[in-house]
């Protein structure tokens, strides 16, 4: 018999009656019978039970171990009697008879109990991270984001695609994200950085003449941590193909998200193939935002004009000022007493906002505040725009056109969780397309690039010598799936011609771009196919299939909010002699009093 275990603990069944097993695993949870001592045994594979008669050599071991020990049981299998099997359990029809017991490692007081569904702190969560991955949602997580990217990897092979790894100590980019600095001991006073995307060096693979690549990629990213966002580092299926057009990227990158989606949804519905292509000014209009959560049935609509000259003078005032009236509808909200409208009228005036006009649809007529502006021309002309109907009731916001589009979704996404409007149980894909190559920055009124500075602008050299720079689209995208960002990709600037021009237009001189991308635009002029890629993110593809609101619940072990490892203390202070032999002096900041 193996020394530790003949059998997982998720593996007994009836047909293992009568058995001699061993099984190895940690103490789950203890039942004292007086009689009988009852153990559910916990390892990886799942739960057993195992019971040992008072007075005997197992009963004395087990009575004095502390849950989460590990341990080693020896003993027949035995079937439960009808009245006690358990049905939440795959090996609930049967346990171990305990014989033998061996405690491999004793447990000491634990400061987080791994069984139950109790929520503690996530502060100690991450401290004691370990004991919060032995316990089963967590735990699953985990096995599901292997079993992600397994079938991801898969995927990506069947399709044509070569696995590469790409440098981690590279040079740093003044693009993106603050870099993560890694000081040379070789080279005094200079620094490689980590990573932020395999951009640069997935380009250069299409260069040297390798068709299509991927890799389940590390970045570092040195910035502050979101919901859907680690702070520090996360993976993602980042891509790459030569000769290719838009459409292209979007054929490859599609079965992958939609076979995953579909392999792991539990019964969960998917958005069929072809995935919507949504323009980047329609989503705006029509959402509020440029990743849109298509389960909310509300679109927004542009009423601008509706209220120029209109007897309602704040918004026809702003209209004529230039700025825009964007109406919100909600279904059913008719029927909702005069307290839901002021609890959003107070939300909106702690957004800073001064409140929201609305008017309600009932019997034909309207009612609310703005109700008296509207004859019945204007009422049918509102309706005709926004698909309301009686029963329904419109919102409305004022504001600068940004601003207006970015409200106008925020209370979008409030009305479809206040009225449970947002469908469930189903993955909404679409991507977001025709990006604006560039935007003028609010504070120094310079233009600059909106979104990647690699992309192909539409229209190539010519569009930027002719065209008004803010007028001008890229061949940008992203993938959007139940208002989350997946990923963004391009079809990339593979002229160093255009690259130049794109970021003179930005500021940036010959010898800026030169400096900074000289690896990668001295390798444009050899020789460079077309090309394009894309990069979901694992971490947000595996937050979405676990149904958790936080990605830390699905990042083995993840920092906190502030970028810290509490388990193993990172970051931390290191020693004077190994500063130096870095050629490092610290200039810290003062402590405030």
């Amino acid at each position: 018999m193996h020394a530790y275990r003949t059998h997982t603990c998720g593996q007994l069944r009836n047909a293992d009656v009568g058995a001699p097993v061993r099984l190895s695993g940690w103490v789950h949870r203890k039942r004292d019978h007086g009689n009988l001592l009852f153990v559910d045994l916990r390892d990886h594979y799942g739960i057993t039970q195992c019971v040992a008669e008072s007075g005997s050599a197992a009963f004395r071991v087990l009575e004095g171990v502390r849950a989460e020990s590990v341990i080693t049981v020896t003993g027949p299998v035995v079937r439960r009697t009808p009245e006690t099997v358990n049905t939440q359990l795959p090996t609930g029809e049967v346990e171990v008879r305990a014989e033998e017991v061996a405690v491999q490692s004793a447990a000491e007081e634990l400061p987080v109990p791994v069984f139950g569904e109790q929520e503690y702190p996530e502060e100690l969560r991450l401290k004691y991270r370990f004991l919060d991955l032995r316990r089963d949602r967590l735990h699953r997580n985990i096995v599901l984001r292997s079993s992600v990217i397994a079938s991801i990897r898969r995927r990506m092979v069947a399709q044509g695609f070569t696995e590469f790894q790409t440098p981690i100590l590279t040079a740093s980019s003044p693009e993106g994200a603050r870099d993560f600095l890694v000081p040379s001991r070789l080279h005094p006073g200079q620094f490689y950085a980590l990573p932020q995307a395999p951009q640069q060096f997935k380009q250069l693979i299409m260069v040297s003449g390798f068709d299509r690549y991927f890799q389940i990629a590390p970045c570092f990213r040195d910035e502050d941590a979101r919901k859907d966002r680690s702070p520090g580092e996360f993976y993602q299926l980042d891509l790459e193909m030569s000769f290719v057009t838009q459409e292209d990227v979007f054929a490859a990158v599609e079965p992958v998200m939609h076979g995953v989606f579909e392999e792991f949804a539990d019964g969960r519905r998917v958005s069929p193939r072809p995935f919507p292509r949504i323009p980047y000014r329609e989503a705006m209009l029509k959402y509020g935002s440029d990743k849109p959560d298509l389960r909310n049935p509300i679109v927004i609509a542009d009423v601008s004009e509706w209220f120029r000259g209109s007897g309602f003078g704040i918004f026809a005032r702003a209209v004529e000022q230039g700025q825009v009236v964007r109406a919100i509808p909600a279904p059913g909200a008719a029927a909702r007493p005069r307290s839901f409208f002021d609890k959003l009228n107070d939300w909106a005036r702690g957004e800073g906002k001064p409140g929201l006009g609305y008017v309600v649809l009932e019997g034909g007529a309207a009612k609310g505040p703005i109700a008296k502006f509207l004859d019945a021309p204007r009422l049918d002309s509102l309706k005709a725009l926004t698909g309301a109907a009686d029963g329904d009731a419109v919102f409305f916001v004022c504001d600068k056109p940004l601003d207006a589009a970015k409200f106008a979704g925020t209370v979008r996404r409030k009305l479809g969780d206040e009225m449970e409007l947002i469908a469930k149980n189903e993955f909404k894909f679409c991507w977001i397309v025709d990006f604006p190559m560039y935007e003028r920055d609010p504070d120094t009124g310079k233009i600059d690039f909106s979104h990647n500075p690699f992309s192909m602008p539409q229209g190539g050299l010519e569009a930027l010598e002719t065209k008004d720079p803010l007028t001008i689209k890229a061949f940008q995208y992203d993938i959007v799936c139940n208002g989350v960002e997946l990923s963004s990709g391009a079809i990339r600037n593979h002229r160093p011609d255009i690259m130049y021009k794109a970021f003179e237009i930005a500021g940036r001189t010959r010898e800026d771009v030169e400096a900074h991308f000289g690896g990668m635009l001295n390798a444009f002029k050899f020789g460079a196919p077309p090309h394009g890629g894309s990069a979901p993110g694992i971490d947000r593809i595996v937050m979405l299939l676990a149904d958790v609101p936080n990605i830390r619940e699905v990042v083995t072990f993840p920092m906190n909010q502030q970028a810290m490892d509490l388990l193993m203390g990172a970051p931390s202070s290191v020693d004077a002699a190994r500063l130096k032999e870095l050629h490092i002096r610290l200039e810290l900041p003062k402590a405030k009093n």
